[in-house]
């Protein structure tokens, strides 16, 4: 009998504990299987070059797997409904006693895996399933009434007091098949993705630990001190495999360790990036206790009396990098033209659309969403409702960024600015930060579509009147 793999968000053959267990038996053959569901994933707002990255991964995966004797089978589908019908031919067509994958936490994926696993069982096939996408597993860290947290810095004292009494060490590659696998059958019509390769984020698992160990030996112990600079190359810029999961959090862990114990006097700077880590992990466990976050509900539900404005001039300005705040339509432009955005600007740009235009958070969400390369519903979610106020551990309402301080404090010299705004590159050091009041003389950039600081008391006001109904 035949052991299937399924593969979902988890495109990697290291550290991958539901491939692992499928191949404990080096006699038992194991298939991998990969549903496409381009339809799915235009649903879920997936953008093109996330798409792009996923289906280059499906390729180097797929060479990486046949070096273990395992075929990796893809298909393309419509929907979950296709998926789960799909699967129960597989099972029966390849003669398989067992489907093994890694779960996933969003509500109709949860929903999907739950009837998938009964009409398994019930003809037979043994589900198993594990938790991989967080570092702790999901349900894992709770306040001692076993209630989940909602507040940052207690869930990251219980998760590092767990961490230290667990062995986080990441598996390795899978033991080779002892011999290759049967011949498929003629009724299955597999695909094979033809999507081009992008340059700024090129595929392939080696390449992703290849960044991995770069960023860990070279720039991770400078990343306390450079992380907020958009014009340094202070990130590590792996947000894009820890999406699709060609990476995983136990082995950014690991290899941050490793780099913090072979120099300790780079810990504090080493220790700031593993606090990243154990963000992403906190936005996993708020979506697995909180369905309602990724059925675009706010965390604090009160929030959604509040009148946000909607799609209109003032929102289609910020997709569009025409704000007339330089910073902001700077990062715009720098998710436009990379599929990516740096971490400290997308807080100043989501902050400014949601503060001072008090546009949906919602509509910010999903059009990060339509761009980013690492868009990812637990962080993309989380940090929405962070910079909205209408989230778990969220800004106070009434600390809202200043745009121009943040640029003046983080591009000090403009070069961020002057990289994507060369149209007003000529500005000097300290006039480049400030937007224009009267437009300038040959210059296709809009003067201020905004007053910040009445925008910004508008807003306070708005969450007061909130507070008050509250009371």
């Amino acid at each position: 009998m035949t052991r299937l793999h399924w593969f979902r968000n988890d495109l990697r053959i290291h550290d991958n504990p539901a491939l692992y267990a499928a191949c404990e038996d080096p006699t038992k053959p194991v298939a991998a299987i990969y549903l496409r569901a381009p339809e799915q994933w235009r649903a879920h707002d997936w953008s093109e070059r996330k798409c792009r990255l996923l289906d280059q991964q499906l390729l180097d995966l797929k060479s990486s797997l046949a070096g273990l004797n395992i075929p990796l089978l893809i298909f393309t589908v419509t929907d979950f409904d296709a998926q789960r019908n799909l699967l129960l031919t597989l099972c029966r067509e390849l003669h398989a006693d067992s489907l093994f994958f890694n779960e996933e936490y969003a509500v109709n994926e949860r929903r999907r895996d739950q009837l998938l696993t009964q009409a398994l069982q019930s003809t037979g096939v043994n589900v198993r399933r594990f938790r991989d996408q967080s570092i702790l597993p999901v349900g894992s860290v709770l306040t001692n009434d076993d209630k989940p947290y909602s507040v940052f810095s207690p869930f990251k004292r219980n998760w590092q007091a767990q961490a230290q009494k667990l062995d986080l060490r990441p598996l390795p590659k899978p033991v080779a098949r002892q011999q290759s696998w049967q011949e498929i059958p003629a009724s299955l019509k597999t695909d094979v993705p033809k999507a081009q390769a992008d340059p700024l984020w090129p595929a392939g698992e080696s390449r992703a630990l290849d960044r991995l160990a770069s960023f860990c030996d070279e720039r991770v112990m400078r990343y306390h001190s450079d992380r907020d600079y958009p014009a340094t190359d202070g990130t590590s810029a792996l947000s894009p495999y820890l999406a699709l999961g060609i990476l995983s959090g136990r082995q950014c862990l690991a290899m941050a360790l490793q780099a913090m114990s072979e120099t300790p006097s780079a810990s504090h700077e080493t220790s700031t990036w593993i606090n990243e880590l154990i963000w992403r992990d906190f936005y996993i466990h708020i979506l697995y206790h909180n369905p309602s976050v990724s059925r675009h509900k706010a965390y604090r539900p009160e929030t959604d009396q509040l009148q946000w404005r909607g799609e209109g001039p003032l929102f289609n300005a910020w997709c569009e990098a025409r704000t007339g705040i330089p910073i902001v339509d700077a990062a715009m432009r720098q998710l436009l033209k990379t599929g990516w955005m740096h971490n400290r600007l997308r807080m100043v740009a989501a902050m400014f659309l949601t503060k001072n235009l008090f546009v949906d958070w919602r509509l910010g969400e999903r059009f990060f969403m339509q761009h980013l390369v690492d868009g990812y519903l637990p962080a993309n979610n989380g940090g929405w409702q962070w910079s909205a106020s209408t989230g778990t551990d969220a800004a106070p309402y009434f600390r809202v960024f200043n745009p121009v301080s943040q640029s003046q404090k983080f591009d000090p010299m403009a070069k961020f600015i002057r990289q994507w705004m060369p149209e007003i590159s000529r500005r000097d050091d300290k006039s480049i930060h400030q937007p224009l009041s009267t437009p300038l003389p040959g210059i296709d950039y809009p003067t201020a579509i905004v007053d910040l600081k009445t925008s910004r008391k508008e807003a306070i006001e708005n969450f007061k009147a909130l507070s008050g109904q509250a009371g």
